[in-house]
């Protein structure tokens, strides 16, 4: 279970990271509201826990900017604030939990745990868009009685492109989402692979295309067959 932390004090992140990695989670790590944004809109996360006080922009305009483009990722807000009126407005802002500094890390993955608990059925075992269906356990793109397995790199694609349907997914993203930040890997080697997602699509009939945004990237687009 992947999990998107957006904390600027480095030492409380790292603490945070080693916590969450050592009950299995992945965790990404932001360190600005900047970057938290953009994480959160071009990423594929389970989970995002979200500071209030970041430089940048703060975490009310970040949860906010995320809800507005389209992203439910259940967010837990991670903050020294503890007022009833910061809490209301976190929550009435689109937060789903609300966790004060300084807390037990027993609570943090108690309060984590029943999070992804309440957002599992609909979101981790498939993702769905148009009339197409993404299994997240057995990699298999579905549409009506018709499926077809997708290869790692494919669906791995297939799963940022469905749950960033809301927004554009660059090049970059892509390669550093799937090949690895390290990787060699260049632009056409995405091409490749999202020439085999469209001809996956068509076999399906899925009514989904892929969109391709001239130097800016790819979006999914649900329209008729």
């Amino acid at each position: 279970m992947r999990i998107l932390l957006i904390e600027d004090d480095s030492s409380l992140s790292e603490a945070l990271a080693a916590i969450l990695e050592n009950s299995d989670y992945q965790v990404e790590v932001a360190s600005d509201g900047l970057e938290g944004l953009s994480c959160a809109l071009n990423g594929n996360f389970d989970a995002i826990i979200l500071d209030i006080m970041l430089p940048g922009m703060n975490g009310f305009e970040v949860l906010s900017e995320i809800r507005a483009r389209g992203v439910a990722t259940p967010v837990m807000l991670l903050t020294a604030r503890d007022s009833l009126h910061d809490k209301v407005a976190g929550l009435e802002g689109g937060a789903d939990d609300y966790l004060t500094k300084p807390f037990a890390p027993a609570e943090l993955l108690a309060r984590l745990r029943a999070l992804t608990r309440r957002f599992g059925e609909a979101s981790f075992d498939h993702v769905s868009l148009g009339n197409t269906s993404l299994d997240l356990n057995s990699c298999m793109l579905s549409c009506g009685d018709k499926e077809v397995h997708l290869g790692f790199k494919e669906f791995s694609i297939m799963r940022i492109l469905m749950t960033s349907s809301s927004c554009v997914t660059s090049k970059e993203t892509l390669i550093s989402k799937v090949w690895g930040s390290g990787s060699m890997a260049e632009g056409n080697n995405v091409e490749v692979y999202i020439s085999f997602l469209r001809k996956k699509l068509a076999f399906v009939g899925s009514d989904l295309k892929i969109v391709t945004l001239r130097k800016v990237g790819y979006r999914l687009d649900v329209g008729e067959k």
